[in-house]
């Protein structure tokens, strides 16, 4: 992870980072065919940015952004032990640096930013056939809690 930096995504930055969003689309489509047809987008990114309530991270190596993610508050449900949680999204890693831990770090730097925030929980939502994923975030600590089904009715 050598000239790696980790810091607060900026205004500046967004170019870049809508870019980020719609690899992560593409990333995704194959494993949910509900995803409807472009354009779209996952995130309020600059609203994002600009909220005390998320914590928009990038990592910079030699003066390119490589990564990103966040994490945002949510309120859980009403019978859970905890009132709200941190929820990590817009994960993403050009593949030119992927298997380095720049993930694992930004991960690391949004948990404690949750800690700070009084949180006790960090979620996330990851497909179940993604398996590189989610191998990655058990290395960061995570269990799977829950799989959510579906199914589609046809019309």
């Amino acid at each position: 992870m050598e000239n790696v930096i980790l810091r607060d995504a900026r205004l500046e930055d967004l170019k870049t980072l809508k870019e980020f969003e719609q690899e992560i689309i593409r990333a995704e489509r194959p494993f949910d065919p509900t995803i409807r047809p472009d354009p779209i987008s996952y995130y309020n990114l600059e609203a994002y940015i600009k909220s005390q309530d998320v914590k928009v991270v990038v990592a910079e190596k030699d003066g390119q952004l490589v990564a990103s993610g966040y994490a945002l508050i949510k309120k859980a449900r009403h019978y859970l032990d905890h009132d709200t949680y941190a929820f990590l999204g817009f994960m993403y890693t050009i593949p030119e640096v992927r298997g380095q831990g720049i993930n694992a770090k930004i991960v690391a730097v949004l948990t404690q930013w949750a800690k700070k925030q009084g949180l006790e929980e960090v979620r996330l939502t990851v497909y179940q056939d993604n398996t590189p994923a989610i191998k990655a975030y058990e290395k960061s600590g995570f269990k799977s809690h829950i799989n959510e089904m579906r199914l589609r009715l046809e019309k």
